[in-house]
């Protein structure tokens, strides 16, 4: 029983020292990119004008703290927070009514093949007249991007349940939505977990892309806007507070993922 308990515990040791030297390197990476970008703008291997620099983009935080900084992050994340969540409940109920009904399935399998290879950015001044020059063009550019991937995904999740558990549940009495609620649903976390993920990308490039259609604000505006003055200290410093965006984002889904896992077991 000790034998069991040292291992056990040697076990739990690694794999903690595995994820703490998982952590370490790409914090390692993430600041000898910054080191190097920093040192080919300051002795001129890149031209900082085109490419900026961290301390460029230190600088250009700074300048828009004064400049409304935190208005364009709250437009942009409200944005983005809301068409992510209305494309995912959406998209997956719709899956789900697709698994309910095979007829409705075969149906409709062929428009949502085609939907999901047209390019959204093609129906943005369609969406402008349909919902206003505003927020809500933005909201439903991201839907429109993040809402095919999530019925495909998670129909595929929901259709790749073991059809014996299913014909054993049926010989037993159940009925169809027992089996969705008992079996289908819960077998298909994973799968659920993987499309939240895949859509906080598809989430942020669709507010974007909705942002260079129609906006007054956010940091796709900015974005734009430093291109158009040739302010690109402007473009790099939105990117990066895109990207520190979108990994909060990330992670908060990967806390929900950890979650799920923990009470599985």
């Amino acid at each position: 029983m000790k034998k069991q308990k040292s291992e056990h515990e040697l076990f739990i040791y690694k794999n903690r020292n595995r994820k703490i030297k998982i952590i370490v390197v790409q914090v390692l990476i993430l600041i000898c990119f910054l080191g190097l970008w920093e040192l080919a703008a300051q002795l001129e291997w890149i031209d900082s004008f085109i490419t900026s620099s961290p301390s460029r983009v230190i600088k250009m935080l700074g300048e828009l703290k004064e400049q409304g900084l935190w208005k364009h992050i709250g437009t942009t994340l409200y944005e983005c927070v809301i068409g992510f969540a209305v494309s995912t409940a959406l998209g997956s109920l719709i899956a789900v009514a697709l698994w309910w009904s095979d007829f409705l399935r075969k149906v409709l399998e062929p428009y949502i093949v085609v939907l999901n290879s047209l390019p959204k950015i093609a129906l943005g001044p369609i969406i402008i007249i349909w919902v206003g020059a505003d927020a809500k063009a933005i909201i439903m550019m991201t839907v429109l991007i993040c809402i095919i991937v999530t019925i495909i995904s998670t129909l595929g999740g929901l259709m790749a349940t073991d059809e014996g558990k299913i014909l054993l549940m049926r010989s037993m009495g159940a009925t169809k939505r027992q089996i969705l609620t008992k079996l289908v649903l819960p077998g298909s976390v994973p799968t659920f977990l993987s499309v939240l993920k895949i859509n906080v990308g598809l989430a942020w490039v669709g507010t974007i892309m909705g942002e260079y259609l129609v906006s007054g604000a956010g940091l796709g505006y900015l974005i734009i806007y430093g291109g158009q003055v040739f302010k690109l200290d402007l473009v790099m410093t939105s990117t990066v507070i895109l990207c520190f965006l979108a990994a909060v984002m990330y992670f908060a889904v990967a806390l929900v993922e950890r979650f799920f896992k923990k009470r599985s077991f």
